[in-house]
């Protein structure tokens, strides 16, 4: 009886595993130790999760029928955005207060959950690619080597943000047409003003910027909407991926990005010469095949 966490600072899932039944899965707000303090995650915990599990109609099932033991869970397994070495210590320490009856606890970043939900235990390339971006060489353990993500500003090439600046640069710079440019502006009532105001001015402009992936999904028929879309994972793999090397292992992907871009993603892929490999959307399902193999 296993605990396994895959959280962002959105929301976390929390999967329930046993080995007859099929994984119980509850969700929670989003755990970041970089942002929220010791007390505000135990608070999560308690009152979210535990809380939830104690009314939770499958979990009563998996206790009526004494599959769910009171020495639940065993193992934890966490892992996070924000979880960086050095927080390592602090999400294990809180973890094994809130859960005292479990002999393994760890916790790990949300990058080393997508090597190990993409790759298993095999050697591979695993990146996520959602509103942000981050990638790493994975020996079938565990990470060995990375390339810096940097952010939106600085980096994050083939991000949700990064497309959206991308799109907007190349919409009002003339790149692309002029029909693509009013059907912009027809569809999310958007004009150059506004979206200077709300990426200069405003808070979390890589979200507003990600955002702009619903209309880029749309017209993905007009040759230069495409053509953004593979640029942008193109810059992606020149400068976080041609760094490892590594030309026989294939290149993995899990984030709302590359699940809904995937063929765009193949096609940028195949125009270096690489193998795609797996692409999901979340990494809740190869996480838990990891841990009960």
């Amino acid at each position: 009886m296993i605990l396994i966490a895959d959280s962002g600072s959105t929301k976390t899932d929390w999967a329930i595993v046993t080995a007859s039944h099929q994984p119980v899965v509850l969700t929670t707000q989003g755990i970041n130790p970089i942002h929220q303090s010791r007390e505000q995650i135990v608070q999560i915990i308690r009152e979210e999760f535990m809380g939830r599990m104690g009314s939770h109609p499958d979990v009563q099932k998996l206790r009526s029928s004494s599959i769910l033991t009171p020495d639940f869970p065993y193992a934890v397994y966490f892992y996070g955005s924000g979880v960086r070495p050095e927080m390592e210590q602090l999400m294990s320490s809180l973890l094994c207060e809130l859960f005292p009856q479990a002999s393994v606890v760890e916790a790990h970043s949300d990058l080393l959950g997508a090597a190990r939900a993409l790759c298993g235990r095999k050697e591979g390339i695993a990146c996520i690619l959602g509103t942000g971006a981050n990638s790493c060489l994975y020996d079938g353990n565990g990470i060995v080597q990375h390339t810096p993500a940097l952010g939106y500003i600085l980096g994050d090439e083939g991000s949700g943000a990064a497309l959206g600046k991308r799109f907007i640069h190349d919409l009002y710079c003339g790149v692309l047409s002029e029909d693509v440019l009013h059907a912009f502006e027809a569809e999310t009532k958007l004009r150059l003003p506004e979206i200077i105001n709300r990426v200069y001015r405003q808070p979390l402009a890589n979200r507003f910027l990600a955002s702009l992936s619903e209309f880029i999904s749309g017209h993905l028929d007009d040759q230069g909407v495409h053509d953004v879309v593979v640029q942008n994972f193109t810059d992606f793999l020149r400068v976080h991926i041609a760094p490892y090397g590594r030309q026989e292992l294939p290149v993995s992907f899990v984030g709302s990005v590359a699940f809904h871009y995937q063929d765009q993603l193949r096609e940028a892929v195949a125009a270096i010469g690489r193998q795609s490999g797996t692409i999901i959307k979340t990494p809740l399902a190869g996480l838990i095949r990891y841990h009960q193999n």
